[in-house]
């Protein structure tokens, strides 16, 4: 018998995406069908969503199971989200899509309603919501970049919501479980735990994709989170006299996850665990680390169309098309030193500060460096004055580009992720499926899925990158080096390149891990 999983997060690809959150979020319904896992996702209704269902996504629509609820109409634009094509928003008869499935008259302050479609031939759930998500800017802030001033109840009320659904508000509906990504989604093990619906709730699971992120707010919100007065406790959703989503989730779902086993092991100390080591350890029998996959449809290079070059392990030759091409698109001079590439957000926790430094090491090497990324002001910065110092060795470009990472990938011969700590990554896994040797620092899922080329490993035919301790400028440049010289052994390069190209980063593995929690949850 299948099972049934409500998946609840704030980003799922192709929808909407500003990380590896919406990676794997998207990945999973097709990573767990074949384990016998019906995944439903549940994402908040921003523009780009209801512009996807508009434009067809939708599926017919069922009669509600309530009705009521007045609205107002909501339309919004903002940087990274489609336009969204004009709809009605959570006033009742005035929507494009049909009968929502629920409707809420009052979600925490704003009528909202729920709309049905899919997302990559699996089923989607969306809040529409316009007083919550109906905005310009991008999903968690405004066009300038800073955090909504109502994050807090916006994300309450989805995973209120979530909670709702996961418990049986729609009629004919029923979940077994309910997976909760992220803070974002981080309350509806809380709401299923302390304001359950009049229905069994489902089990619960709590995924932290990074554990720097918790959504911490002032303990004043909590009157607004329609909770009852015994949730504000230790064991419930209080946090340093105030109120922590992430917190809440890890306090009350029935299982704890995180996106790598090496991860699961740093969070138990104060390095890492961001002031919540404690709680961790404390459940840390119920704590699983699953290292995340890619999906292997959209990153393969034998397959992907954005390429001028496609290519396999067999036919490795063939990257000097795309190579070219990352030498055009970067403004890099022609050569055949190794180019390092860089996609990433430019911030402390990524390392790039100690990469700006080493840049003129790296120059040095005979080596050429192209990035892509956005961040913090200073950094930013820090990049545009290295490529204006080292013309033709340093190219930047400043955002993101989907099809233009994919490019990096299958022309730079190695990325570098300096990460001081990285849950699990996944440009690691791209480079490795494309022969784009990961350098990486030796942490989190970096150390979980790459090999180091030691001379033991090397001898073997099993290394598939460079790792590296402690994110300094001397390990870095080191590493760097050592990148460098293996380069220039053309025939140990290719035996790097194919060992991590043959190297299993799919879902399959981790697909089967989730299928099995989820499993054993219901069991117990």
């Amino acid at each position: 018998m299948a099972l049934s999983v409500l998946s609840v997060a704030s980003e799922a690809y192709p929808l909407v995406k500003t990380g590896g959150l919406g990676d794997v979020v998207g990945a999973l319904p097709a990573a767990l069908a074949p384990y016998g896992v019906e995944v439903t996702t549940f994402l908040p209704g921003y523009p780009r969503v209801l512009a996807a269902l508009e434009a067809g996504a939708a599926k017919p629509a069922r009669a509600p199971a309530n009705a009521g609820a007045q609205g107002r109409e909501g339309d919004a634009r903002g940087p990274g989200l489609l336009p969204a094509q004009e709809h009605g928003g959570a006033g009742e008869g005035s929507h494009a899509l049909g009968a929502p499935l629920h409707r809420w008259p009052d979600l925490l302050g704003a009528p909202a309603q729920l709309l049905e479609g899919e997302i990559a031939g699996h089923r989607l759930l969306v809040l529409d919501a316009p007083g919550y998500f109906a905005r310009e800017g991008g999903p968690y802030g405004d066009p300038a970049g800073r955090d909504w001033d109502d994050n807090w109840r916006r994300f309450a009320a989805f995973a209120r919501a979530a909670a709702d659904v996961a418990g049986g508000a729609v009629a004919g509906e029923r979940f077994d479980v309910l997976h909760a990504h992220d803070w974002q989604s981080g309350l509806a093990p809380a709401y299923l735990r302390f304001a359950p619906p009049a229905s069994d709730a489902p089990r619960t699971v709590m995924t932290i994709h990074n554990i720097a992120f918790q959504g911490r707010y002032d303990a004043g919100i909590f009157a607004s989170l329609a909770l009852p007065a015994l949730a504000f406790a230790v064991d419930g959703v209080e946090y340093y006299g105030g109120v922590g989503y992430l917190k809440a989730g890890l306090e009350s779902a029935d299982a704890i996850t995180t996106v790598s086993p090496t991860y699961a092991r740093e969070i138990l100390s104060p390095d890492f665990g961001m002031g919540l080591e404690g709680l961790i350890r404390a459940r840390q029998r119920r704590v699983s680390g699953i290292v995340n996959g890619i999906d292997t449809a959209v990153w393969s290079p034998s397959a992907d169309t954005s390429l001028p070059a496609r290519y396999d392990a067999a036919t490795l030759a063939r990257r000097a098309t795309n190579k070219r091409a990352v030498e055009e698109a970067f403004d890099l001079d022609a050569g055949d030193g190794p180019i390092f590439c860089v996609v990433s957000r430019l911030t402390w926790q990524k390392g790039m500060d100690v990469l700006a430094d080493a840049i003129p090491a790296l120059v040095e090497r005979g080596a050429r460096l192209a990035l892509l990324g956005s961040g913090d002001a200073w950094l930013e910065q820090a990049f545009r004055d290295a490529a204006a110092r080292f013309p033709g060795q340093i190219g930047v470009r400043l955002g993101y580009d989907e099809a233009l990472s994919h490019l990096l990938q299958a022309g730079s011969d190695a990325i570098l992720i300096p990460s001081r700590f990285e849950p699990c990554g996944l440009t690691q896994l791209y480079g490795l499926a494309y022969g784009c040797v990961p350098v990486v620092a030796r942490t989190g899922g970096l150390a979980d899925t790459v090999i180091h080329a030691n001379a033991a490993a090397l001898a073997a035919g099993v290394a598939t990158g460079i790792q590296f301790d402690t994110v300094t400028y001397e390990s870095l440049v080191g590493a760097i080096a050592l990148a460098t010289d293996l380069y220039a052994d053309a025939a140990r390069w290719e035996q790097i390149q194919r060992a991590g190209m043959a190297a299993d980063f799919s879902w399959a593995t981790s697909g089967r891990r989730y299928a099995s929690l989820y499993r054993e949850l219901l069991a117990a």
